[in-house]
């Protein structure tokens, strides 16, 4: 089979490059020459633990290919993933902008039958408005099949995350298409991975609340460690105790700072305003926003309860990436974190395994030790 992936961003990457040790033959498509240029001269713009090999490896194999040209890596291909980025804009909704140029490119490309696929994180009803845009924007008169397929990714442990996941979900209402796309996950299926058949707009709300209720765990225990330090007691003997209990599970009980990255942020605010457009209060999730942003604050509290006024005072910083084995920054708690001590007369000196260079663009005046 083959397929095109359009979009080189981390989702978009990990997925080609995946499918195609599958045996797959797989087109990523982006339209920055330059990251295009790098990549097949085997640089690899993110940091994820095993990637650079798979790439390299099927690069070598000549099962996957990077390009520019869209129109080519769409004729060609059975299933058409659509896996830009679609990040947040000042009010929570995700930024459509480049989704929707993208299925322009391939409405106009389509010279037969394909499954175009949502790969990114989209707010509910995108795969109905998908299918309409496309049939309004085709040159060529052609069937074509939409469906979902939401990623559940985490960055540090993505290629495991794919090629063994807890469950694919398929999202579609039509039966064509979910036959290519069960045809496509084949090896996950012998393996006897569960394959999760929904309606376009259930694996849409899927991929949302899945990271709502993620978020949700870690402001839970992150409360709970707040009352551990008042009471004086270790809030890890009380989650470990808690995730013994097979109802509750143990992970995402690790009390921090908060959460960040790509996913939580994005995808709590966006659900809670597909809720509003619905008229549906989510009084939980409001809730989890509204802590996760406390609990940033509540560790300028903690550092000043150990070393008193932070004027003049140097602190040193292990770990700035939102979380171990990334460089990514994107709403990392260490960057509030360490503004905050700045602003308060501090200085900083930090260190991070992978995420220094990609930190300087966002913490350009702090030290950095090796």
């Amino acid at each position: 089979m083959h397929i095109a992936v359009i979009g080189t961003g981390y989702v978009g990457l990990v997925t080609g490059a995946c499918f195609a040790e599958f045996g797959v033959d797989v087109t990523c498509v982006d339209v920055d020459r330059q990251k295009v240029d790098s990549l097949n001269n085997g640089i690899i713009p993110i940091y994820e633990p095993g990637l650079d090999k798979i790439v390299e490896k099927n690069v070598a194999q000549g099962r996957l290919h990077f390009t520019t040209d869209i129109k080519h890596a769409v004729e060609n291909a059975l299933v058409v993933f659509l896996a830009v980025g679609t990040p947040p804009q000042p009010d929570g909704t995700p930024d459509m902008s480049y989704y929707r140029q993208a299925a322009k490119d391939v409405a106009e490309a389509m010279n037969g039958y394909k499954v175009l696929v949502t790969k990114s994180t989209v707010p509910v009803g995108t795969g109905k408005w998908l299918h309409e845009f496309v049939t309004a924007n085709l040159s060529f008169d052609t069937e074509f099949g939409v469906a979902s397929n939401p990623e559940f990714l985490r960055e540090g442990a993505a290629i495991t995350d794919f090629m063994r996941p807890d469950r694919v979900v398929i999202g579609s209402n039509d039966s064509r298409a979910i036959d290519v796309m069960k045809e496509l996950y084949r090896p996950l299926y012998l393996i006897e991975t569960p394959i999760v058949i929904t309606s376009l707009e259930a694996a849409e709300l899927i991929k949302y609340a899945a990271n709502a209720f993620l978020a949700t765990k870690i402001t839970f225990i992150n409360e709970i460690a707040n009352l551990c330090d008042a009471i004086g007691c270790d809030v890890h003997d009380v989650a470990r105790g808690m995730g013994m209990d097979n109802r509750i599970g143990r992970k995402f009980l690790h009390p921090g700072p908060g959460y960040g990255g790509s996913c939580f942020p994005k995808d709590t605010r966006a659900l809670t305003t597909v809720a509003d457009q619905f008229g549906v209060e989510t009084r939980i999730v409001d809730a989890v926003i509204e802590a996760n942003e406390r609990q940033r604050d509540a560790m300028i509290s903690k550092i000043e309860k150990l070393v008193g006024d932070l004027k003049g005072k140097r602190i040193g910083v292990l770990g700035l990436s939102f979380k171990p084995e990334t460089d990514d920054m994107r709403e990392s708690p260490a960057i509030d974190i360490i503004k905050a001590v700045i602003a308060r007369g501090g200085s900083v000196t930090a260190f991070d395994p992978v995420a220094m260079a990609e930190a300087k663009h966002y913490l350009p005046n702090i030290a950095y030790a090796h």
